[in-house]
């Protein structure tokens, strides 16, 4: 497994990236409201990307047709944009976007509450999020890979949900996938040493229900099986000395 130590000059360049995206997300989410279409979501999420100058990693990203994966309610993720797919009060909408800033990947999700939602919708969405920054705290140069994966797992444990387990984190860099995979449910093994330098994408995704999901017939679109919430949480981390530097947050 080949993992990518990134330069000071690719450390401030997916920073650059990070930001940007972060901003993306941001004025995304100024626009999440009953009425919507997804496919409105993915056509600004395009223009605001290629506005700072950079391409939108998913589109045609083996083959994936949309700028934004756009997952409503029990999609986890990879939902395709849709004109007919509107928005309606007390959904939630999971937004998966990535850019390319010379050469550099940046990648993050959120879930967002569609007007008012169900307490217990609001409750998977809010411990979804902090699941990433328990994982996170474990993301420190001489611990272990899954201390990362372990950490989420141990907080969402005592919730009962289920973390699905067919999907996982990433390293990125000039590669949208790199290695290492990054699983969010409890590893026998410690998985490698982390290093300063190394970009890893951490992004829980978890059922309110039952962690098994299946993909529709558009061959991208995941689902969860017993067709309960599922909320997703990403961003884009770099290892370094320290506290681990969370790239697309503003």
């Amino acid at each position: 497994m080949a993992v990518s130590i990134k330069s000071q000059r690719e450390i401030e360049l997916m920073r650059h990236a990070g930001k940007l995206l972060a901003s993306v997300h941001e004025e995304l989410a100024g626009i999440i409201a009953p009425g919507i279409s997804t496919l409105e979501i993915d056509r600004l999420g395009e223009r605001l990307i290629r506005s700072h100058g950079c391409i939108p990693s998913f589109l045609n990203y083996n083959g994936y047709p949309a700028s934004v994966c756009v997952s409503v309610n029990e999609e986890v993720v990879h939902g395709i944009p849709c004109r007919e797919r509107i928005l309606r009060e007390g959904d939630i909408v999971s937004l998966d976007a990535g850019l390319i800033y010379k050469g550099y990947h940046s990648d993050a999700a959120r879930t967002h509450f569609v007007g008012e939602v169900r307490p217990e919708v609001r409750k998977l969405v809010e411990i979804t999020k902090q699941s990433f920054f328990e994982g996170i705290k474990m993301a420190r140069a001489g611990n272990h890979l899954f201390d990362i994966s372990n950490a989420i797992d141990r907080f969402i444990s005592q919730y009962g949900y289920g973390i699905v387990r067919d999907l996982t984190g990433h390293g990125i860099g000039t590669g949208l996938h790199e290695d290492p995979q990054i699983p969010n449910f409890r590893q026998i093994r410690r998985g490698m040493k982390l290093r300063p330098g190394m970009t890893l994408a951490i992004e829980p995704m978890i059922n309110m229900g039952r962690a098994d999901v299946e993909w529709l017939e558009d061959d991208w679109t995941v689902v969860a099986q017993d067709g309960l919430p599922s909320a997703h949480y990403e961003n884009t981390i770099l290892i370094t000395e320290g506290e681990p530097e969370i790239l697309t947050i503003l």
